[in-house]
């Protein structure tokens, strides 16, 4: 494995080989704290010493008829999860809100389901001109599921920055992950983003059983489709879901694969999502190392660190909040009281 080699063509914005990003992943322990540097060269290349803080806000919980293994709220799910249709007005105000002082750039607003009908479409519509005109600088980023061209084109006419659309596993394993949906139909619907002017957020879950080679495959893949965001997903094995109790990952396996994603995309924002917490465990500093961006607080149907403690892990590391120029975010005066597994968290609960 040349590290040499692979933090050069980094430093210039270009990608390893495939033959390097397997090796990567192959590599033994005593590689690994130079693997880490050398993505870690990498990305304050391109990002500095900057952290971008990204808030999810659940809109639609639960009751979708995909079949995605993975997914707590995949069909047929027993997983104890809140389901709701459309969360209130109120409630995604006070989501948002909660995200944004406790120093989020991007808010990101999810649905579950197949895909937006046009009703939908028109709902999410207003609450991204709402966000826009009570906060002009925050990005949006909207995960709806699947969307044809005008209905990508709908969400970029009223404000929507980008579309989160995950690609999660190779072409050759996205058989054994779901039987509702395709891999041509995921890269489709990543087409129609990029036509309609949104920036395309699409990334991996790693920990499904899948080969290296596999894992290699799909991360040159969202290379090839252009993508400039790429969430890094560690399986969470939700109970009342086909992979309960798949448990194929360690903190080691973790900083291989975040150090491989990273020399893949080498300028691109590469963010350590769901499951972060429970399979880096007190590795997440060396994460923060090549990584450059992170969910703050919880995820859809999970619970992750509260908000102070990621606040507090960024500032450990020596890095900053994206946009904060070197100031710590701003806490509210009072806690924001907002369901737990639900719309959303008190970002700084618990802290």
């Amino acid at each position: 494995m040349d590290l040499a080699k692979m933090t050069a063509l980094g430093l210039q914005g270009q990608s390893i080989s495939r033959e390097d990003a397997l090796a990567v992943l192959r590599s033994n322990d005593d590689e690994l704290m130079p693997l880490v540097a050398a993505a870690s060269r990498v990305r304050r290349r391109f990002f500095g010493n900057r952290v971008k803080l990204n808030y999810l806000v659940n809109l639609k919980s639960g009751l979708c008829p995909e079949d995605c293994t993975y997914c707590s709220q995949r069909l047929g799910s027993s997983a104890d999860v809140l389901k709701y249709s459309w969360a209130s007005p109120d409630e995604i105000g006070r989501a948002v809100e909660a995200g944004l002082a406790g120093g989020a750039k991007r808010v990101c607003l999810v649905a579950s389901g197949h895909g937006p009908s046009e009703r939908d479409v028109n709902r999410v519509n207003g609450i991204v001109e709402g966000i826009k005109s009570a906060h002009p600088g925050t990005e949006i980023c909207v995960c709806l599921g699947f969307v044809d061209d005008d209905k990508a084109q709908s969400l970029h006419d009223h404000g929507a920055d980008a579309y989160n659309h995950n690609l999660n596993t190779a072409e050759s394993h996205y058989g054994e992950v779901c039987t509702t949906h395709t891999y041509e139909q995921r890269r489709a619907t990543l087409d129609a983003l990029k036509a309609a002017g949104l920036s395309p957020c699409s990334g991996i879950i790693t920990g499904m059983g899948e080969t290296d080679e596999e894992l290699v495959d799909v991360v040159f893949a969202l290379r090839e489709a252009g993508v400039r965001s790429v969430p890094v997903n560690f399986l969470l094995p939700f109970d009342g879901t086909p992979l309960a109790g798949h448990d194929e990952l360690t903190p080691q396996r973790c900083l291989r694969v975040l150090a491989m994603v990273r020399l893949v995309h080498p300028d691109a924002e590469v963010r350590a999502g769901a499951g972060r917490e429970e399979h880096l465990r007190t590795q997440q500093s060396l994460a923060l190392q090549m990584v450059n961006s992170i969910f703050l607080g919880d995820y859809l149907t999970s619970e992750g660190q509260s908000g102070a403690a990621d606040l507090q892990l960024i500032a450990d590391c020596g890095l900053v909040v994206e946009g904060s120029e070197g100031d710590a975010p701003r806490e509210p005066a009072t806690s924001v009281p907002i369901r737990r597994r639900g719309v959303g968290t008190d970002v700084l609960a618990n802290a």
